[in-house]
């Protein structure tokens, strides 16, 4: 047997690997930063070397045969294990106290920055790389060692930490939501306590534009069941990507929205923001998350131990 034939180039198989996962020459060639044809030519080199067909070609499309999906979750397991081999390598330029940690970028700016000082206090020579990230990090191919995100914590390939259980809050500006006006004498901590004590019902939402967050487009449909309202009718407005935009539209009059209570905290203690009504729980938590690889990394412990104390705290 010729051992060449068994050891296809890197090259070769970073193309098939792609190829076969997203079943389109297209979108492996723009993962690879690589052109079409590029890839096309590619696989089609490794298909010769083998003597053995890869892929079924029908027009445009490429579906793996029975003996392509079997080659693909090999070569799948193989390049993760050389992934996961680099960034132990990688990570050995600052041995134990270099981290990379996505977070979602609402969460980042309000929540962690401005406790991170503690963190650095503690621990001097700790170092944290800090990348937004809004979609769901997979570690098996991003240099990341560790991320904060949001979902149900139905995750099997990570370790998860439950940091805390989302609550929603609508929240508006005061030209906006006027809750004094229906208490006036009272003081605003009357009024705004008197006002969450208010069931909302469906003509309050009446001539109101609801903003939503693209990660979370039930969030709206959550808040009227749990309050029993006909959600068929809203009147749904514009959409952000980002948490802090809805944030900032909210704050300008264009609309009310659901968000995370923790994230507008300082918005509703200044008075940039009321909320009329008690906070609602969500269907999704916070979650500090890594792969197994890292568990016992020193930078990754102290990380860690000091996330869940500040929310202890």
């Amino acid at each position: 047997m010729n051992y060449r034939k068994l050891t296809p180039s890197m090259s070769l198989l970073l193309a098939f690997e792609a190829s076969a996962r997203h079943q389109s020459f297209t979108r492996a060639a723009e993962e690879l930063s690589l052109t079409q044809s590029a890839v096309s030519r590619q696989v089609q080199t490794l298909e010769g070397m083998l003597g053995i067909p890869l892929f079924l070609r029908e027009g445009k499309r490429i579906i793996p045969t029975e003996v392509g999906l079997a080659y693909m979750a090999e070569v799948g397991a193989a390049l993760t294990q050389i992934r996961h081999a680099t960034l132990q390598a990688l990570s050995a330029q600052a041995p134990g106290m270099h981290l990379r940690v996505a977070t979602l970028p609402t969460f980042g700016a309000k929540w962690l920055l401005p406790r991170l000082h503690r963190l650095y206090e503690a621990h001097p020579d700790l170092q944290i790389d800090l990348h937004s990230r809004i979609e769901e990090v997979d570690f098996s191919s991003q240099a990341l060692d560790a991320a904060i995100t949001v979902g149900d914590g139905r995750w099997t390939d990570v370790v998860a930490h439950r940091l805390y259980a989302e609550e929603l809050v609508l929240v508006g500006s005061p030209t906006v939501l006027r809750p004094e006006s229906k208490h006036r004498g009272r003081s605003r901590s009357a009024a705004l306590k008197a006002a969450k004590a208010v069931r909302p019902t469906a003509a309050m939402l009446e001539g109101l534009t609801l903003l939503r967050v693209n990660s979370f487009p039930d969030a709206w449909r959550e808040w009227c069941a749990h309050f029993g309202l006909p959600h068929d009718a809203l009147r749904l407005g514009p959409s952000f990507e980002l948490t802090s935009h809805l944030v900032q539209a909210v704050i300008a009059g264009i609309g009310v929205g659901l968000v995370p209570r923790m994230l507008v905290e300082d918005e509703l203690n200044d008075g940039r923001l009321c909320s009329p009504f008690a906070p609602v729980p969500s269907s999704r938590s916070y979650f500090f998350t890594y792969p197994e690889r890292v568990r016992h990394q020193p930078a990754l412990v102290a990380f860690r131990e000091w996330l869940l104390q500040e929310l202890r705290g």
